[in-house]
């Protein structure tokens, strides 16, 4: 994929601020943590997974373009299907990610760029962190990129997964202490999944204590 041409680069800065502006103002959402973002170079960044709006929620809460991931099926549907290709979408089939949705992720991690995926797999059945997949590990390992554990609190009860339609309530994005490359190379899988998933519990745990003190 060649560089984004100067009009994507534009748009893409544009429409982050006018979320960024909507998402403070008309959802109350808070983002702590914001030294431990990586200001660029290559980064998988691993959230938990709430609900519909955690692309968006964590892409305000990072300065960096964050490329997203997009099932294949989503690209079918009128209107969001020209919002995903223009933001440069990766599409991944049901199972995850397929061999195609692999090596463009693979490519925009060695392009330096930064990548958001969800290692729970699926969305929350109740707002807590579930277990990771461990898929994140090769892609990590093959493009000697860093992970950086991000954690959602309140966009589950904004729009949990049985609710067709959002509702407001106070968001706080907590960005926690990255695992660097060289650990990501030496940890074995097991140890590297258990300690991001350490890190994101961690980081969900302080978003709550956030929220619930903004209320």
């Amino acid at each position: 994929m060649a560089a984004r041409p100067f009009s994507k680069r534009i748009g893409y800065n544009a429409l982050h601020l006018a979320c960024r502006l909507t998402a403070v103002f008309g959802f109350g959402v808070r983002v702590w943590g914001r030294k431990h973002a990586p200001p660029g170079g290559a980064a998988l960044v691993c959230a938990n997974h709430q609900s519909f709006f955690d692309p968006v929620l964590v892409g305000l809460a990072l300065d960096a373009r964050l490329n997203y991931l997009a099932r294949q099926s989503l690209f079918q549907v009128p209107v969001l299907k020209q919002l995903i290709t223009y933001l440069d979408a990766i599409p991944i089939d049901r199972d995850g990610f397929g061999l195609a949705g692999i090596k463009e992720t693979l490519k925009r991690l060695k392009r330096n760029e930064q990548v958001l995926i969800f290692p729970e797999g699926t969305r929350s059945r109740d707002g807590e962190v579930a277990p990771l997949k461990p898929g994140f590990v090769t892609l990590a390992r093959r493009a000697h990129a860093p992970l950086v554990p991000v954690a959602i609190d309140g966009a589950y009860q904004a729009w949990p997964r049985t609710e067709k339609f959002p509702s407001l309530s106070q968001i706080v994005v907590v960005i926690g202490e990255p695992i660097a490359a060289g650990d990501v190379a030496r940890l074995d899988v097991a140890t590297l999944v258990a300690e991001l998933e350490r890190r994101i519990r961690a980081s969900h745990a302080q978003a709550r204590r956030y929220r619930l003190s903004c209320q």
